[in-house]
Parts: C-alpha cells; structure tokens; sequence
C-alpha cells in the first residue's frame, strides 16, 4: 500500500520532469549531432495567400488587428484578408465592414457554432494556395508574413508556425510567468523543427497548405494543433519559423488565463485521441515519440495530480519527510487559490507565482475531465485583455 502511494505521489513529478527537462535535453543532443538546414531563398513567385480570422465578440480588438494585417509587406494581389464572424453580437461585424473598401471581406456564419466550424467554412471562400490563420488579439508586424510564407518554397513543409512574443503592460507577476512559459514553448518547437518536425502550430499565427486543411475538422477539435498532425499524415513535416514573430498581449488576470486553458487543453486533448494513432511508434516513428513526450505527457501530471496529494496524505500518516513536504504544497496550494483570488490589489511576487501553477493544474486537470466527458468545447470567448495592449503602438515593443 505504501509502496503504491509512493509511486503516485511521485508521479507527476517524475513525468513533468520528464516532458519539461528530459525531452528538450534529448532534442537538444539529436539536434547538436545533425547539420543545420540551409535556409529557404524566396526565388520562385510570392504564392497567393488567404489570411483567416476567426472572431467572436472581438470588436475591442478586431481593428487594430486589420489594421497590422494591411500593414504587411506581402504583393496586395497576392493577398485575401478574410475575417470569419461566429455570429458575433457585440458591432464586430460592423467593424470589419468598415474595413471593405481597403480590401477586408467578412464572411459570418448564420449561427454561432464555434471556432472549428469557421475556419472549416472558411475554405469554401478563400482563394490562397496558403492558409495563414490570425487571431483577432494579436498584432502582426509587417515583414513577419514573408518570413512565415517563405518556408513553403521546401516542398516536403506541411505547416509553418510563427513565433509568439508575450507583450503587455500589466504587472500581474503570475501573468509575467506565462511569458516566460511562451518563451520555452518557442525554444522546444525550434529545437523540434531542428530534429524534424514540431507537433503542433501557434494558434496566434500559422500557415499551411491549402490541401491540408481538404477535409472539415470536428467542432471539438483545434485546427492549430491538428494541421501539423494531418499535415504528418500526408507524408510533410512542420517547422517554427523564428523570425515570423507576432506580438500576444498577456491577459490582466491568472483567473482569465485559468479559463483559456481549460478550453485549449481541452480541445488540444480530444484532437490528440482523435488522431492517436500517430502516436504508434512503429509506424510514425521519431514523430510518434516527439507528439508523446510533447503533449501526452506534459498533460498527464495534471491527471494524476489529485491522485498524488492524497498518495502524500497517506505517506504522511508514518513519514515525518511526508508530512513537511504535504505542509508546504498545502501552503503553496492556499498561497496560490490568494494569488488566483486577488482582484483589485497586485500580489507578492512568489503568491502570484504560486496563483499561476495552481491555475495551470487546476486547468489541466478541468481539461482532462472535460476531454474524458467528451464535453463540446466547440465555442469560445474573447479573451479579456488590459486596455490599450491591441493598439498598433505594440508592434514597435
């Protein structure tokens, strides 16, 4: 029995050490021993590009977001702005329309359905050979659509995926640590990319094939994270691309990322099973170990988590190690439900640090119940963000 609870209160410490550290040391070491690729040269024409953005209640975004995008330096014949309203209710669509006469055309769905259903719907009206999905929060600067389209000049590359910067002026230290947590994701993807293939796209800022995207995406599921598995099994790989940079404001308040993750973890959890057989390794081989190691194992410590802080209870009982260790997660865990709690003053530096990775378990283990559930995250919110951190002024940072 006691040799049963060490083993789950170990668990998730052992796996997130695993997926967090271990992997990207294994990457980095497959990644030493093998030549850099040659970077792509643009020599044949620009292709045609069809930029989507999905939205939903995003008319305190949306402008400046158009505004970024008409801004880029890409041949304006080459280049469709689609803008696909989910039934928004809030003057979005008024906002985009405003927009019509600089070339931005709308296309909203009849009723509100969610975010997969639009990007599928999307396809039927667009007329790029590369897709490049945009979300309605976040600023493009001007050379960053060459820098991602150029890649497909490598006929076996799938997907390309832009690299996140976190900006904002918030001083929310729980929201500061998840752009640092941007910045390692950013760093595992390149080092990915290096090996081989990254596993899943930003959603912020990616593009594709247009023949990847051929056949409708479940509602349940993300297209960001599914194009880089669809794009596998149709015999390409997938790559970060460093220099197609896009600016994401960070949200004000840990509560508010709480929420975004329950629905991307969610829905990045049911696409995984949907596609699981890419995770046989006797026939997906590398990749199948990389979507593993990347996403499967990152998630499952906060499955098991509840399981090991009862495991430590029990090992508490006659360990005095236990019990010190169980009084200061305790005290971690009350720290963090203040840090997640405060609303009009900004908390300590170590409260808001600790409001943050409670907010990511609890998130994570929301998820896995939802995913287990089957329950429908086909819709979404606009993620709330601190006034004036969509203003085009946050390209220059």
């Amino acid at each position: 029995m006691l040799a049963l609870a060490a083993i789950l209160a170990a668990a998730p410490l052992i796996i997130g050490l695993y997926a967090y550290v271990g992997y990207p040391l294994i990457l980095w070491g497959i990644a030493g021993v093998r030549p850099r690729r040659s970077p792509t040269s643009q020599s044949a024409p620009w292709p045609s590009v069809t930029i989507t953005v999905p939205v939903y209640n995003a008319q305190a975004s949306i402008g400046a977001t158009l505004e970024s995008l008409l801004a880029l330096d890409y041949p304006r014949d080459q280049l469709q702005i689609l803008v696909i309203s989910d039934a928004s209710a809030d003057g979005t669509d008024e906002t985009v329309r405003s927009f019509a006469d600089r070339g931005v055309e709308l296309l909203r769905m009849p009723e509100r359905r969610g975010k997969t259903v639009a990007e599928n719907a999307a396809l039927a009206v667009s007329r790029g050979e590369i897709l490049v999905n945009v979300d309605s929060t976040i600023l493009v600067p001007p050379a960053s659509l060459k820098k991602l389209v150029s890649v497909f000049e490598d006929p076996t590359i799938g997907v390309a995926s832009g690299r996140d910067v976190s900006v904002g002026a918030g001083n929310n230290q729980g929201t500061h640590a998840e752009s640092s947590y941007v910045g390692y994701e950013m760093w595992v993807r390149d080092l990915e990319t290096r090996v081989g293939s990254i596993v899943g796209a930003s959603g912020c800022f990616y593009g594709s094939r247009r023949h990847i995207h051929g056949k409708p995406l479940p509602p349940g599921l993300s297209w960001d994270f599914a194009a880089a598995l669809v794009a596998r099994k149709q015999g390409y790989r997938s790559v970060s691309v460093p220099a197609a940079i896009c600016m994401v404001p960070r949200s004000a308040q840990i509560r508010t990322e709480l929420r975004r993750k329950v629905r991307t973890m969610a829905r990045g959890l049911s696409t995984l099973f949907y596609h699981r057989s890419l995770m046989n390794p006797l026939e997906y081989g590398g990749f199948a170990f990389m979507l593993i190691s990347h996403k499967l194992l990152r998630w499952l410590p906060y499955l098991f988590a509840p399981l090991a802080y009862i495991a430590l209870c029990v090992l508490a009982i006659d360990s005095v190690g236990a019990r010190v260790l169980l009084a200061v997660l305790s005290a971690g865990l009350l720290a963090g439900v203040v840090g997640i709690r405060r609303r009009n003053s900004t908390p300590t530096r170590p409260v808001a640090l600790a409001g943050f990775v409670v907010a990511v378990f609890t998130a994570g283990f929301l998820a896995w119940w939802d995913a287990l559930r089957q329950t429908q995250m086909a819709t979404w919110e606009p993620t709330a963000r601190p006034d004036g951190q969509n203003r085009p002024v946050g390209i220059a940072r």
